[in-house]
């Protein structure tokens, strides 16, 4: 079965515009995202589901010198965007990752991949984050067939649903099998996305420490070094997660 990753990225941002272009160490967190995305193993292709807004012309620019695969839709219809781009690559099993987790780890993300295709007669969907999060947040990984997005894609009318890609599938448990892949203990309390000026200093103060001695650091590396440094869990302990309306 073809299994493709699919990013969606943009400029875009209430909290902080451009955020997934900022540098550290003089690359921008997309192409570490990118380069942790790419030992995936599980994964045939990693493709870039991008707007066609001007403004996103940047991330289409980087994938293009990066030799990444790249989709540009709609704006605001992030699912057509989705539907299209999972089309037009042949995916059969789709890998959703969002932009703004560039500590992503490959090691959780083949995980969540492999437990998904054991079990594709079993489940429909499943994720590390929904119904509960055990994971930090910021290495979410979402696994579900085409054919559900396609449903999705055909079905979904409420904005939201439109907007946001997997929750018609979330929302209807009678009809999709979900399952909840949970990390060993509890460590959701630990957020490692980037949304907020203070979520890009916690990022860059853990890739500018692990980066250069380890490239290929862990979700445990990043553990390890959050738990040496306590005082950095303050640096975002105050931001919200955006919740889905």
């Amino acid at each position: 079965m073809s299994v493709v990753i699919i990013i969606q990225a943009r400029m875009g941002s209430t909290r902080l515009p451009g955020k997934i272009m900022k540098q550290v160490l003089g690359k921008t967190l997309l192409e570490y995202q990118l380069e942790r995305l790419s030992r995936v193993t599980l994964a045939d292709q990693v493709v870039v589901a991008t707007t066609s807004n001007d403004n996103d012309t940047p991330i289409v620019k980087l994938c293009t010198e990066l030799g990444v695969a790249y989709y540009r839709g709609s704006e605001d219809d992030v699912l057509a965007r989705y539907y299209e781009a999972a089309t037009q690559y042949n995916a059969q099993v789709v890998v959703r990752i969002t932009s703004d987790c560039p500590l992503i780890d490959p090691l959780v993300v083949d995980q969540v991949i492999g437990y998904y295709l054991e079990h594709q007669n079993n489940w429909d969907y499943v994720s590390n984050t929904f119904p509960q999060l055990t994971y930090p947040r910021g290495l979410d990984t979402e696994v579900f067939s085409y054919r559900a997005l396609q449903e999705a894609y055909h079905e979904a009318v409420d904005a939201s649903e439109r907007e946001h890609v997997t929750i018609f599938i979330k929302r209807r448990p009678e009809r999709y099998r979900i399952f909840n892949y949970t990390y060993q203990r509890d460590e959701s309390m630990n957020r490692w996305t980037v949304d907020t000026p203070e979520d890009f200093e916690l990022i860059r103060r853990i890739v500018t420490e692990l980066y250069p001695k380890r490239p290929q650091f862990t979700l445990e590396d990043c553990l390890q070094l959050i738990e040496s440094n306590p005082d950095w869990k303050l640096i975002n302990a105050q931001i919200a997660q955006k919740l889905v309306k």
